[in-house]
């Protein structure tokens, strides 16, 4: 089920019009609205998503990393900034929570993952909604979480104190793949070097027929990855964002990082996926990706040890309210 919230955007679920794309350059709600919604059908091909064991695992593990696993099954969940719903069902299928609510200013992204909930057989409630502004009612929830999007929120600490409203006394808030500001910083350039190195060896043949994304979907995707320079508005030093989460009113706030090596297979990986004909890549091409990154995920544990977590990639943050 679906229901709207106040966006404080004139722009809903269809097409934008062109007014609706101008003034998305200066808006960075609106953009984030209308980026999404394109983004929404092709979201999951993109970035490798699905709602398998390869994936189950990844979030389970991405949430007992930086939370444990104490309190499991958490009984009524939110996510923020759902997207396709990767974390929050994944999550589910991985019995860290019962029930499932998500939330997204995207309407199309919205949509998308009660879908997705209900092809696994989930009965998901949706709201179209602000994360400064989360439509429901205070102490609602035992479970609040999101998967990259803290990042795409204006006020951060003002998100941070909704989540804390809509968390019951002690209910616990797991936010993970945030980019760090050096992270960001090296992923967007091998992203840049590999669809610019794959893109030209594709277009020539006789390597085009087989090989390149149609022009058509080339264009959006460029389409879209300008928009994405507005949509992105943070990056984060991990200290920095638990003192946010602290100011915030949160308590026992804790932050981890992971992806350092791994980072530098991931990027040109997803970006070469991007830019490739996806009928060339199969299954095989999927689990050689997953295994490679899995296996440098385990350097990447070890190098946590020893190395300053602003040198990785993502930052994972949790907390609780206070009781």
């Amino acid at each position: 089920m679906v229901s709207d919230s106040s966006t404080g955007q004139s722009h809903a679920s269809g097409d934008p019009t062109a007014e609706d794309i101008e003034r998305a350059w200066s808006d960075p709600k609106l953009a984030n609205v209308i980026y999404h919604d394109w983004e929404a059908s092709s979201y999951d091909e993109k970035w490798s998503i699905s709602y398998d064991q390869r994936c189950i695992d990844y979030a389970r593990d991405r949430f007992a990393a930086v939370a444990g696993t104490e309190g499991w099954p958490y009984p009524k969940a939110l996510e923020v900034g759902c997207g396709t719903g990767f974390f929050l069902l994944n999550l589910k299928q991985a019995g860290v929570l019962d029930e499932a609510h998500v939330s997204d200013l995207s309407p199309g992204m919205v949509a998308t993952a009660i879908r997705n909930g209900e092809s696994l057989g989930f009965a998901v409630e949706g709201r179209v909604a602000d994360a400064e502004s989360i439509p429901y009612d205070d102490a609602t929830f035992d479970l609040v979480v999101g998967h990259a999007v803290l990042h795409h929120i204006p006020d951060v600490e003002l998100a941070m104190r909704e989540v804390l409203r809509v968390l019951k006394p002690g209910g616990r808030f797991v936010f993970a793949g945030e980019p760090t500001k050096l992270g960001d910083w090296y992923a967007r350039r091998l992203g840049r070097l590999t669809w610019r190195a794959t893109t030209a060896l594709t277009h020539r043949t006789p390597l085009r027929d087989r090989w390149a994304r149609p022009e058509e979907e080339l264009a959006e995707s460029s389409r879209a990855a300008a928009l994405e320079s507005v949509v992105d508005l943070h990056t984060f030093d991990p200290r920095e964002l638990a003192a946010t989460a602290l100011r915030a009113g949160a308590v026992d706030v804790r932050t981890t990082t992971e992806e350092l090596t791994a980072a530098f297979l991931g990027w040109p990986v997803r970006t070469f996926e991007a830019a490739v004909n996806p009928d060339r890549l199969g299954w095989g091409w999927a689990m050689f990706a997953y295994r490679s990154w899995q296996r440098l995920s385990a350097v990447d544990r070890v190098l946590g040890r020893v190395l300053p977590q602003k040198l990785f990639y993502n930052v994972l943050i949790t907390g609780t309210r206070a009781r």
